[in-house]
């Protein structure tokens, strides 16, 4: 497990008594209860990883203060708190996350020409020279917001690429089995199982991805474009019990339309077809869909 700091909450110097406490003589001293504690990173600990994972997300939104309590912990892996008890982070990896270096990056990959923009496409693979171009943007930006001495504690600054083409395909998958899961856990609701063809799923890649923001708004391009029919359709009693929906993209109309394939069909049978575990079966059980296993048959002997 990853032991996740908003640096959001941390724009003001005062804020970085959450993390190790007040110290003696503030309102509240033994009331605020540290963050940043050693059973918090113990707790994170198993027998095969004696490790504890601590990740810093969006670091640069962080008040100086921060940086500073950091630059302790890269060097000595040692914390002091509020009510001077030590921390030891000698058995802890942090990572920090920054969105430094997007507005470099997204010049390099989509310049202008004159007062028009050049045209530019995000599953187009980035060469060799482009991709040590934004690497180099993004370390220049980092510099410039940090502190010397903040960077050389860094064991390792990794520039991420844009997403390409298969990257954005295995997050679509990935959000398209959560909304499976959506419905297969849903107690109320009525369990199906749709499946979306190849022109379906373009659609739902130029609509949620570009090469400004790459997939962030792909989660709302899902909601309305397939969520919100969806629900239409269970709303309007159009879809049942065991229905297998085929989710097709219509090109001259330029909308999504359903279809159904199947039905009856039996809950292990879409589990297994939708790749979701098959704990959900439970669940589906109790929105009142059948969960019978086929039946294995077995050679019996006749001999005595």
């Amino acid at each position: 497990a990853v032991f996740k700091i908003d640096c959001a909450e941390f724009q003001h110097s005062h804020e970085i008594a959450k993390l190790i406490g007040s110290p003696p003589g503030y309102l509240g001293h033994r009331e605020t209860h540290p963050l940043l504690s050693q059973e918090v990173l113990n707790q994170y600990l198993t027998e095969k990883v004696k490790l504890s994972f601590v990740l810093f997300d969006e670091i640069e939104k962080a008040s100086d203060a921060l940086w500073n309590l950091l630059l302790g912990i890269l060097d000595k892996a040692i914390l002091t708190l509020g009510d001077n008890r030590r921390v030891d982070f000698s058995r802890s990896m942090i990572f920090m996350t920054s969105n430094l270096g997007t507005a470099e990056m997204s010049a390099i990959m989509n310049p202008t020409m004159g007062f028009a923009r050049a045209a530019g496409n995000a599953q187009e693979p980035l060469s060799e020279k482009m991709g040590a171009k934004i690497a180099s943007a993004g370390l220049a930006a980092a510099r410039r917001k940090f502190t010397p001495e903040f960077m050389n504690r860094l064991d390792k600054v990794v520039v991420f690429k844009p997403l390409g083409d298969e990257q954005l395909r295995q997050i679509l998958d990935l959000e398209l089995a959560m909304v499976q899961r959506r419905v297969f856990s849903n107690a109320h609701g009525t369990p199906f199982l749709f499946r979306l063809t190849d022109s379906a799923k373009d659609f739902l890649l130029r609509e949620g991805t570009d090469i400004k923001y790459g997939a962030r708004h792909l989660k709302r391009a899902i909601e309305r474009t397939l969520v919100y029919p969806m629900s239409n359709l269970i709303a309007t009693e159009q879809v049942h019990t065991g229905d297998v929906i085929r989710v097709d993209f219509d090109v001259q109309g330029s909308r999504m339309f359903f279809t159904r394939e199947a039905e009856g069909m039996p809950a292990y049978a879409m589990v297994q077809a939708s790749g979701i575990e098959a704990a959900t079966l439970g669940r589906a059980e109790g929105a009142g869909i059948s969960v019978e296993q086929p039946r294995t048959t077995g050679a019996r002997s006749t001999r005595k």
